[in-house]
């Protein structure tokens, strides 16, 4: 059986680890035109206290792909693949949940859940929650699953502070969400709505792959000036 640091090693070579500076958006790490905020962070609620992601999603590559299939394909490819993403986000967290933590003004995360799908149809079978629940050892004894999609007629991709509902009252717990994908925050920025009306108290996301398109204004010369290959000792909150 391969080890963690075996399964990631063969992300590394295409993995971008996001990196805060000028025209990189403070909230999401979005890559922007010069702005502090990207268009989607200045436009719609930002209840999450901190967001970090793992990877630049870049679309149409190698990431975009394995997240876009993970949940698309069924079979041992879809099995390889859900391990995988779990040997990444087990990694990412055995280094850098306390950095996460510090962040949100947690000492630390005692509930984990995930981001439902924005499609009713598709949240009881979502993969993620079997990665989070399960292959996740950082994760394993901590996850729940607090949130589902409401009955509310919402937009699969939009942000509505009634897209989810809680199964339980929360009683000002610090709560770390789960994502795979972030691409305009609507669904974890629902999901943290959910949450903080419920109760919780600081509420972090870590999320596999922040999406990003190489072809938008200047993002293929700041994709590429990024340091290959991915170094797992520094995260994108604690790398100054």
């Amino acid at each position: 059986m391969p080890t963690v640091r075996e399964l990631t090693a063969l992300y590394e070579n295409f993995m971008l680890a996001p990196r805060r500076g000028p025209g990189v958006c403070v909230s999401c790490f979005n890559l922007t035109d010069g702005y502090r905020r990207c268009y989607a962070c200045s436009h719609r609620a930002n209840v999450l206290d901190v967001v970090a992601p793992i990877s630049y999603s870049v679309a149409h590559e190698q990431l975009h792909h394995v997240l876009a299939s993970y949940k698309r394909l069924t079979g041992e490819v879809a099995r390889r693949l859900r391990i995988q993403l779990a040997a990444l986000l087990w990694r990412y967290l055995d280094g850098h949940e306390p950095c996460v933590a510090r962040a949100a003004g947690a000492d630390a995360f005692p509930v984990v859940t995930t981001v439902p799908s924005g499609d009713r149809g598709r949240d009881d079978r979502h993969p993620l929650r079997c990665i989070v629940g399960e292959l996740v050892a950082p994760t394993r004894t901590r996850h729940e699953r607090l949130l589902r999609r409401s009955s509310a007629n919402v937009d699969a991709r939009a942000f509505d502070e009634d897209k989810y509902t809680t199964v339980r009252p929360l009683d000002g717990e610090p709560i770390l969400l789960i994502d795979d994908t972030w691409t305009t925050g609507s669904n974890a920025q629902s999901a943290a709505a959910a949450l903080r009306a419920a109760g919780a108290g600081p509420l972090a996301a870590v999320v596999i792959g922040r999406h990003v398109n190489r072809d938008w204004h200047e993002n293929d010369r700041r994709l590429r000036a990024l340091d290959q290959p991915f170094d797992w000792t520094r995260c994108a909150l604690c790398a100054q």
